[in-house]
């Protein structure tokens, strides 16, 4: 089965490892918040145990993910899917019940976002594309995982992968990561 993008791409193979990139409607930096990111990381940790997802790379930056995924036992499609989809009902949920200072305006974002983009929707979280590329080679991987790992020092945000808790720079390195990781060469 062959999913139809927005920007052309498509997941064509859905057992090849792709690089994927989440984003949160209008760029909303909703992981500026430890508890948010948190959650994704909880999340993709869950969907590895008992999804037989494979995570060869991450980021988690201020508004959008960035991913090198594959599976075992799922469409790549479906895991995709149900990630967006348990991960925005989550984000909502501790939206409304943590104490959360930007509570009223990020639910009116999602709702506004909801009704626009899909009319019935109470709330959007993510943006429907995701961008995929399949990765065929050892140099496209290491060009994606570079650039997954750099995201966090072009935004200024560290001056070395390796600091940033939330990326995979860290198994890189030798070091244990929030994630376990599954290299693909």
């Amino acid at each position: 089965m062959s999913y139809e993008y927005a920007d052309g791409y498509k997941i064509r193979n859905q057992s090849a490892p792709h690089f994927l990139t989440f984003t949160i409607v209008g760029w909303i930096d909703v992981f500026s918040r430890d508890c948010y990111r948190k959650l994704i990381i909880e999340s993709l940790r869950f969907c590895q145990e008992n999804k037989g997802l494979k995570i060869s790379g991450y980021v988690i930056m201020s508004n959008h993910i960035h991913v090198i995924w594959t599976t075992r036992t799922y469409a790549l499609s479906d895991m995709v899917r149900d990630f967006k989809s348990f991960t925005s009902k989550a984000i909502i949920s501790t939206i409304q019940s943590e104490n959360e200072s930007r509570r009223d305006w990020l639910l009116h974002l999602f709702r506004f976002h909801g009704k626009r983009n899909n009319g019935n929707k109470e709330f959007k979280v993510w943006t429907g594309d995701n961008h995929p590329e399949e990765i065929q080679t050892e140099s496209f991987y290491r060009q994606k995982l570079d650039y997954i790992h750099l995201n966090p020092v072009r935004a200024g945000l560290i001056t070395e992968p390796e600091k940033y808790v939330y990326s995979s720079a860290q198994n890189y390195t030798g070091k244990k990561g929030l994630l376990k990781i599954d290299p693909l060469f």
